[in-house]
């Protein structure tokens, strides 16, 4: 699972280079995350542009990684494509998570 990662102020980027997380990728992508975030200042946004497809295991590993980031550290998600918010959305999970729409919404939002 690749994952970059940069940081702007206060403000930790981890921008998922994969099309899918599925069961298949879910655990490397958990901990792949949770290492980069491990060190991570205050606040985590997780771009997830290039996600096509997200399955349950997929799901599951990002509310673990909300339970490992938080309460030290806030974590929001950007750039859902359209297919990856209709899981969050019919899975109610955009009532759990910050979503935006885009990066630079999620920056504008956060403070960065």
């Amino acid at each position: 699972m690749k994952i970059s990662t940069r940081t702007e102020g206060d403000i930790c980027i981890l921008c998922v280079e994969e099309a899918r997380i599925d069961a298949a990728s879910a655990l490397a992508f958990k901990e792949g995350v949770r290492s980069a975030a491990a060190e991570a200042p205050p606040i985590v946004i997780l771009d997830l542009q290039q996600v096509t497809f997200i399955d349950s295991s997929g799901l599951g590993a990002i509310v673990a990684i909300l339970k490992h980031v938080t309460p030290d550290r806030k974590l929001v998600l950007a750039g859902l494509t359209p297919a990856v918010q209709r899981v969050f959305e019919l899975t109610r999970m955009d009532k759990v998570f910050a979503l935006y729409p885009t990066l630079d919404a999620a920056l504008g939002t956060c403070g960065a």
